[in-house]
């Protein structure tokens, strides 16, 4: 049953890239991922909350704030600017992309706590640097360099949200931790919409099925089932056998873009992203036994760390990274929120 729910989490948080690129089609993308994590957030808060968010574990003022400070960098900074890049970009590529953040995470958890990085936590960083070059200016591909950064910028935020949740007074129930993320978010990407003018040119009697099906995806299944499976293969799988999903959801999502959506793969697709697997891989390698790797911005509302004081919290996976990536050590983790 562990290993079923794992191929549930590769498959699920591979899958959301593609979701979010039918989604957003006919559904602007700040208020798409708006809509998607308030209504997952208050759908998993209707559920755990009655048990775990009343009484002594009612979230106090810091946990919210808390919550909203971790949501706001990873699901708005994150997630948010996933979205918007997914409108230039293939999904399959922006997942390659975001497949980056367990670099990030070791590169800012050095920066933060001074510690200094190894040798093979450098070499991750080059090789997912060149790749990300190779994706954006290698051969048999166009690739829209704006769309190519803002994704970057968005794995920066996911790594740094993930560094601050470590350590950030949370409630106790990671359950109740993702969804007052997601709704804090939620509502917050539903405000970044207003401003960005997305609701007056937003029509819902234009939405096609396709957008209806990646959105109704997008919160039930990239955001509430595949967490639940995450939090449970957390507890039956070894840590390293967990930190697998770190490179195996971009590769799910390429296979899917290019099968569903028929996206082309070009040298540049092939070249650039076993490069940039290859650097995840070695970073979790680096790992060995340590936290597992959490979801990156696209997966799921991906829950994100947890505090260390309560040892059945949630896990810190090396986040990034959805959905989840962060460790106790300078290894690559973070986790879902996502």
């Amino acid at each position: 049953m562990p290993w079923v729910a794992l191929v549930t989490v590769w498959i699920l948080w591979g899958s959301t890239y593609l979701g979010i690129r039918y989604a957003i089609e006919t559904i602007p993308p700040l208020l798409q991922a708006g809509v998607r994590f308030l209504v997952a957030g208050l759908l998993m808060l209707a559920v755990v909350g009655p048990r775990h968010a009343r009484g002594a574990e009612r979230p106090t003022w810091p946990h919210l704030r808390s919550a909203a400070i971790i949501g706001g960098l990873l699901l708005v900074g994150g997630n948010g600017l996933v979205s918007l890049g997914e409108q230039h970009l293939d999904s399959g590529l922006a997942a390659l992309i975001v497949a980056t953040v367990p670099v990030w995470m070791v590169l800012i958890n050095a920066m933060v706590t001074r510690t200094r990085v190894s040798g093979p936590v450098l070499l991750a960083l080059v090789m997912g640097t060149v790749g990300i070059g190779v994706l954006v200016g290698g051969p048999g591909g166009e690739v829209n360099v704006g769309a190519a950064v803002m994704i970057l910028i968005a794995c920066v935020l996911w790594a740094a949200g993930s560094i601050y949740a470590r350590t950030a007074p949370l409630p106790r129930h990671p359950l109740v931790v993702a969804a007052l993320e997601m709704i804090t978010a939620g509502l917050a990407l539903l405000v970044l919409a207003a401003l960005r003018g997305e609701f007056g040119r937003f029509e819902p009697a234009d939405i096609s099925l396709a957008s209806w099906l990646g959105l109704t995806w997008l919160v039930f299944a990239g955001s509430i089932v595949a967490f639940s499976a995450y939090m449970y293969v957390n507890s039956a799988l070894p840590n390293d056998t967990v930190a697998t999903y770190a490179y195996v959801n971009p590769v799910i999502a390429v296979l899917l873009g290019a099968a569903i959506a028929r996206e082309s793969i070009g040298p540049n697709v092939y070249l650039g992203g076993a490069i940039i697997v290859a650097s995840v891989v070695l970073i979790v390698a680096t790992r060995g036994r340590g936290p597992k790797p959490a979801p990156t911005p696209n997966d799921t509302a991906q829950p994100t760390p947890t505090p260390t004081r309560e040892p059945a919290r949630m896990p810190r996976p090396t986040e990034e990274p959805t959905g989840d990536m962060p460790a106790d050590d300078t290894s690559a983790e973070a986790e879902p929120t996502r």
